[in-house]
């Protein structure tokens, strides 16, 4: 009887720290979308991308198939320059929250609130230089996906025709843009 209660005793404990273990494991999801017949684009989906055509905001949209294609079309590219829009503002977030680090104290501090204000007015302008450069259907499921891009270049050239933005803010950003850039791309 004693042995059967150690052995009990022995493959309780052992289960509950198999069962903790499993709880505190990492979750880990795959990005490929597993469309072997797809283009990688697809697979890989919305990403700030470095390579040697530049520094590049990605953005994918997919629309499920529908009666009208060019409804489709249009459905699947503006959600493709939405999340270019998304990426864009939580980069522009981390120029911003950088920026306001940088800058701490001096005279040429700028209130958060009105850095915060340029900053989404940059955004909303860049947004005019994203272009679709690319769709694919799935004749699977006649789904379209499509994906747009702003280039790290065009949005410097945008800063540079606002008038009305702060200069430190301008200089900052100018000096820096793709080295937060380049320190995102690498996270993602």
């Amino acid at each position: 009887m004693r042995i059967l209660y150690t052995i009990l005793r022995a493959g309780l404990i052992l289960g509950m720290g198999l069962l903790m273990l499993a709880c505190s494991s990492k979750t880990t999801v795959e990005s490929d979308l597993g469309m072997s017949h797809a283009p990688d684009w697809v697979n890989e989906g919305t990403q700030y991308l470095n390579k040697g055509d530049g520094r590049l905001f990605h953005g994918v949209g997919q629309t499920p198939a529908m009666g009208d294609s060019s409804l489709q079309k249009s459905t699947a590219d503006n959600r493709a320059r939405a999340e270019v829009a998304r990426i864009l503002s939580s980069y522009m977030d981390i120029v911003s929250r950088d920026y306001s680090e940088a800058t701490g104290s001096g005279k040429d501090v700028v209130s958060q609130q009105a850095v915060f204000r340029q900053i989404k007015n940059l955004t909303k302008v860049n947004l005019t230089g994203v272009r679709i450069i690319g769709r694919w259907r799935n004749k699977k499921d006649g789904s379209i996906f499509s994906i747009a891009e702003l280039d790290m270049k065009h949005m410097k050239k945008t800063l540079g025709m606002v008038t009305d933005m702060n200069q430190t803010l301008s200089r900052y950003i100018n000096q820096h843009a793709n080295n937060i850039f380049d320190k995102v791309a690498q996270e993602k």
